[in-house]
């Protein structure tokens, strides 16, 4: 499935900032086998000082904005054209929780997709009791590790209630699963945090996600939005499998990958600092249109 994706994000300030730095992660990139990016285009205004392209630890495309001029104003405009390659589907050769430790501690690496780096504790999810016992009802004796993660998954998307009002992006996951509501990177940092509870390497994924919109309605440009959701280390024959707490879905051809991180730090799409005063006010609209 191919799609254009046109993205913009903005930002006013309520007084010209005389300094600021912006660490962006907008740009899809390639993944062999799963997704092929063929343009992205990743526009500011006003033009930055200094402009740097990376990539980070994790293998996600980075650029490194700092302006040395007074702004009132940023704006971020991403072009993309990425394709979603469908997988064939798979056997679940998945190992149970014990043999899933030994295959972890067997694991000879610390590359950056090694299970080591997702198993205990990362900047935005901590280790939570209610979490913990909630993920210990759900992964019964016999199960593999895939059917652990898609039961856990489908139970917060039972348990949660999406509200875009409930939380914002500095919410804990213990304090979004006690009140059982967020948006989907609460979701998706709760489900994290159970299944690092029970033994499984868990991280973070940023993308974008296509949606539809109800039977006989026309779909309303710029309503789409950038979206979060699993990944899972199921074991040594497996690998990663990515699932969608909030869609109770595993994850295919309409998710289409940014980031990978251990949380949503490791990913956050704009994040930076600047030296001014007042409010701020921010806007962004998303487009995913297949083509």
């Amino acid at each position: 499935m191919r799609y254009d994706i046109r993205l913009t994000i903005g930002y006013d300030y309520g007084a010209p900032s005389d300094h600021a730095r912006t660490l962006v992660r907008l740009l899809p990139s390639d993944l062999p086998g799963r997704q092929i990016v063929a343009s992205r285009l990743l526009t500011i205004d006003p033009r930055p000082s200094e402009r740097r392209e990376a990539t980070d630890f994790f293998g996600n495309a980075m650029s490194a904005l700092a302006f040395h001029d007074p702004i009132d104003r940023i704006e971020l405009t991403l072009r993309a054209r990425a394709e979603r390659l469908a997988r064939p589907p798979s056997l679940d050769l998945s190992p149970d929780l014990t043999r899933l430790a030994a295959e972890i501690a067997a694991h000879p690496g610390l590359e950056s997709a090694a299970p080591h780096h997702y198993l205990g504790a990362s900047t935005r999810v901590a280790s939570d009791p209610a979490i913990s016992a909630f993920a210990q009802d759900f992964a019964t004796p016999g199960m593999t590790v895939m059917q652990i993660v898609e039961t856990i998954g489908s139970a917060i998307h039972q348990t949660m209630r999406f509200d875009a009002e409930a939380t914002d992006v500095h919410t804990p996951p213990a304090d979004a699963f006690a009140n059982r509501h967020g948006v989907c990177q609460d979701f998706s940092h709760v489900m994290i945090a159970a299944l690092r509870a029970v033994g499984i390497p868990a991280g973070y994924v940023s993308g974008f996600l296509r949606t539809i919109p109800p039977k006989g309605q026309p779909r309303l440009e710029g309503a789409d939005a950038m979206h979060a959701w699993v990944s899972a280390w199921c074991g040594s024959e497996v690998g990663w499998v990515e699932y969608d707490p909030t869609n109770a879905c595993p994850v295919g051809l309409d998710h289409i990958v940014v980031a990978y991180g251990r949380d949503y730090a490791d990913v956050s799409p704009v994040k930076g600092v600047l030296r001014t005063s007042g409010e701020q006010d921010t806007h962004h609209k998303v487009d995913v249109v297949p083509i």
